[in-house]
């Protein structure tokens, strides 16, 4: 018994490796650095997507561009608030697909899944080729080299994402930090000055092709809403998330509607004062830039921090993707190899397949934009539409308080984002939004037919159900060896361990060795059977696999131990004889036997 002490309970304290434990997981601020600057970054490119629409109408229709921006900020006022509900009632993450599965059923679950990895790839690349582009407007000369710096971009985030997302976002903070005071500034400068300090880029003639009508403000509406993507990447990252992790990721999001908000009314505020029309070798954000700041190095730094941002908005994908794809796997519709995690927090296998693919991706395309712009926002809107639709089902089966309102809200984001994807692929279906058309069913029956096989895999297997009693049978071990020294008297001994009766396999090609091989045997005389082949061929695999499929044809338990030589320092590991390695490979393809790797450690 103790005086003056409180009793406390005495817990054994295991040491954490790198990347374990609370502190290896966001904060709301890592949050809103390692997954929201896909988001945060469209700014670059949504605005203009708008002005490019509406100039078909002449100049004096991009007085209509802050209206379209304010529908579509609304929009992500309710996209927000949709996506808070989302965190809420699935904490476990998968955002329009966690919805989908538990609310619309198999068939629509597995079209918000494709649709999710389609735009978590299509991001990557987007976001890689526009921050090259970026780079190249500054620095002609690096203009062919396109290609080399969005491969290099990708293999450095990809390096920087397998050790742990917390450690991604770290990296992270400073860059969107930058970025949102850089934009800000742009919005605010310009705000408090009447006219633009400087004009950027040469003057393009201006081709009235149409008049200002509902059909091109609907145009304008569905090409500015790719300001909208990576709005969800939040929702299906939440268990990436500290303790509390749902409150945390709510306050994510809500900090992500809030600067994007204000970032497009305030753009889009300056494009309607200022009738900022596309010019050449400039980009809409370049020439809002060069109207607050002028032409000189605040000029430059905003652009570079723009392009160093834009290629680290690919971050987005690596922090939501192998979230994603864990839960696939979780539900068997993806190889389970995708649902594990090494010793840091981190889906590597997740990782590393979004980083090659997005690779082949940018390959294919050559690092051109324009060529993966019509194919950016389609996916992104399917789960949009998914994810509304899933929580009105949710909403009118669970009735909770205030259900109604909620309802309402999330029916009119399905219609909003509906009839925006609708738009967006027929507009852009020409110009590459087919390929998404076949990518999406591709991916669905990809999906299906694994979850097939593992349905009957689980079937075979009858996993919970008790079966016949195990039936005991004579063993027999079989080891390949081909001289006689340590590592022979290694193996004998686990062989001698393992089963009833061991044989030792030796194959040569020469006779003498033969001879000499069981003269020493002989003189060994460890106990064991030694069985030499004669193979004049020089083949060590087909000899042995015959012998063991002779000795397991009558229904007896064989195993084959192989002892391997392993060199402390991997450099060695390469000079020695990878035959063993072959043989186990081929045993296990072409029988039922247990195969054994036995490691002989040397001291160098």
């Amino acid at each position: 018994m103790t005086f003056g002490l409180a009793r406390r309970q005495v817990r054994p304290k295991v040491p954490l490796l790198h990347g374990e434990g609370d502190k290896s997981r966001l904060t709301s601020l890592q949050g809103l650095a390692a997954l929201s600057l896909d988001a945060l970054s469209s700014v670059a490119y949504g605005p203009e997507s708008i002005v490019v629409v509406l100039i078909a109408a002449g100049t004096a229709a991009l007085s209509a561009t802050l209206p379209v921006m304010l529908v579509i900020a609304a929009l992500l006022v309710v996209l927000v608030i949709s996506y808070g509900q989302v965190i809420a009632v699935h904490p476990d993450g998968g955002g329009s697909y966690a919805v989908a599965k538990k609310d619309l059923g198999r068939g629509v679950s597995l079209l918000a899944a494709a649709s999710l990895v389609v735009d978590y790839v299509l991001t990557v690349a987007v976001s890689l080729a526009a921050g090259a582009a970026s780079l190249a407007s500054a620095f002609p000369a690096l203009t062919p080299y396109l290609l080399e710096i969005c491969l290099g971009a990708l293999g450095l985030i990809t390096l920087v994402n397998l050790r742990g997302v917390a450690d991604s976002a770290r990296v992270l903070m400073l860059p969107a930090v930058l970025f949102v005071l850089s934009i800000g500034a742009v919005v605010v400068v310009g705000l408090l000055r009447s006219h633009p300090v400087a004009v950027v880029g040469t003057a393009q003639p201006v081709h009235v092709t149409e008049a200002l009508s509902v059909l091109l403000l609907l145009k304008a509406f569905s090409s500015g809403c790719s300001a909208l993507t990576g709005v969800e990447a939040i929702a299906n990252a939440v268990p990436a998330f500290r303790p509390p992790k749902v409150r945390r990721a709510q306050r994510t999001e809500l900090m992500l509607g809030v600067l994007l908000a204000l970032m497009l009314i305030g753009l889009g505020f300056l494009i309607r004062r200022d009738e900022v029309a596309p010019r050449g070798g400039v980009t809409i954000l370049a020439q809002l830039t060069a109207g607050s700041f002028g032409d000189g190095w605040p000029y430059y730094a905003t652009n570079l921090i723009v392009t160093f941002v834009l290629g680290l908005a690919a971050n987005t994908s690596f922090g939501g993707l192998p979230v994603l794809m864990s839960l696939l796997a979780r539900d068997n519709r993806l190889p389970h190899v995708f649902g594990l995690r090494a010793e840091r927090p981190v889906y590597r296998y997740g990782v590393v397949v979004l980083g090659l693919v997005a690779a082949v991706l940018l390959i294919v395309v050559d690092a051109q934009t324009q060529r993966l712009i019509p194919l950016y926002a389609i996916g992104v809107f399917i789960g949009f539409t998914v994810s509304q639709t899933g929580l009105v089902r949710h909403w009118t089966g669970a009735r909770p308080r205030g259900w109604l309102p909620r309802v309402l809200l999330n029916g009119l984001g399905a219609v909003l984002t509906a009839l925006a994807g609708v738009i967006l692929l027929t507009s852009k279906f020409l110009e590459g939004a087919w390929m998404v058309v076949i990518a999406v069913p591709l991916l669905m029956l990809l999906f299906a037919r694994i979850e097939r096989y593992y349905a009957r895999v689980r079937e075979e297997l009858r996993p919970g159900q008790i079966p016949d009693a195990p039936r005991r049978t004579d063993s027999l071990v079989i080891v390949p060896l081909g001289e006689v020294s340590r590592l022979a008297r290694h193996a004998l001994t686990a062989a001698m361990a393992l089963g009833d009766e061991v044989v030792v396999v030796a194959v040569h090609c020469d006779p003498e060795k033969s001879r000499a091989l069981l003269e020493t045997w002989e003189r060994w005389h460890p106990g064991v059977r030694l069985d030499v082949i004669e193979s004049p061929h020089r083949s060590l695999v087909q000899p042995i696999l015959a012998y063991v499929k002779r000795a397991a044809a009558g229904g007896r338990q064989v195993a084959v131990l192989i002892p391997e030589v392993e060199p402390r320092h991997r450099r060695y590991r390469i000079l020695q004889n990878q035959r063993g390695i072959l043989l186990a490979t081929v045993l296990r393809a072409r029988t039922d036997v247990v195969v054994c790797l036995v490691p002989y450690r040397l001291d160098i």
